[in-house]
């Protein structure tokens, strides 16, 4: 999937000279949790969330630190800190510069960038345009939507056949040491692996393969140093939850 088939457009954003008041308001009333800062010529400049109020002076949570460490901050750092503690603009508190993507953007990358940066939303440009967003909630919704069960395995035999498959694409499964057995709908997984973490990936595949009604594992973890063997404390046959219900309709918002 590509980023413009789950961001939020068009999008609400704030001026960089809005008093940081409105950019409060708009987000209280709309519920979002961020905003896209624009300058006078409507060109993306930063962006301000929630996070950026969290010191301020009206509310007495400003930074307090003692002399020595400020002198060993140095006064670049806390004249930044001061103007966004103090700072009665939008410009004052937001983040400039903010990371972007585009339209075409995968959402493996969209992730990627998240985790790198950090962050929890990507202003998405078309030719130096805000266009859309993307935010964690955005991919929330991308994830209900294909979570929609798939078509299930007439017989027993196609659900073996698919959790072989799975275990033998995963780097992670000994092939050679589980064996699969199903017996109307039902998993049962035997073998012997050697850390318990493989035990309950191999539980996961089977429980995603379409058509499974339950999960019994049988797999011993077998301990590399002492030898000593552990069955599966969830040896107890587990029911498959239901598919996650379709994503509700994405409203102009920022999440």
């Amino acid at each position: 999937m590509k980023v413009k088939d789950v961001m939020t457009s068009p999008v609400l954003s704030v001026e960089s000279e809005s008093p940081i008041s409105q950019a409060i308001q708009l987000m209280l009333e709309k519920r979002i949790s961020g905003l896209p800062v624009l300058d006078g010529q409507g060109r993306l400049v930063g962006i301000v969330t929630e996070g950026d109020f969290l010191r301020r002076t009206e509310t007495g949570t400003q930074r307090r630190r003692s002399r020595w460490l400020e002198f060993l901050i140095g006064p670049g750092r806390l004249a930044d800190e001061y103007t966004r503690s103090h700072g009665r603009k939008v410009i004052d508190v937001m983040t400039p510069d903010p990371v972007t993507i585009n339209e075409q953007t995968s959402l493996e990358q969209v992730v990627q960038i998240m985790e790198k940066h950090r962050i929890k939303r990507l202003p998405v440009l078309r030719e130096q345009k805000l266009v859309g967003i993307v935010s964690r909630a955005n991919l929330l919704h991308a994830l209900a939507s294909l979570s929609v069960a798939a078509p299930s395995p007439k017989t027993d035999e196609a659900i073996r056949e698919a959790v072989l498959a799975e275990l033998d694409r995963q780097s992670w499964a000994p092939r050679h040491m589980i064996d699969v057995v199903v017996r109307n709908g039902v998993v049962e997984l035997w073998g012997a692996v050697i850390d318990s973490e493989q035990r309950k990936a191999a539980r996961v595949v089977a429980e995603t393969v379409p058509g499974v009604k339950a999960v019994k594992s049988h797999i011993v973890w077998v301990e590399p140093i002492s030898g000593m063997a552990f069955s599966d404390p969830e040896e107890d046959e587990a029911p498959i939850a239901p598919a996650m219900p379709p994503a509700p309709p994405i409203r102009a918002a920022v999440g």
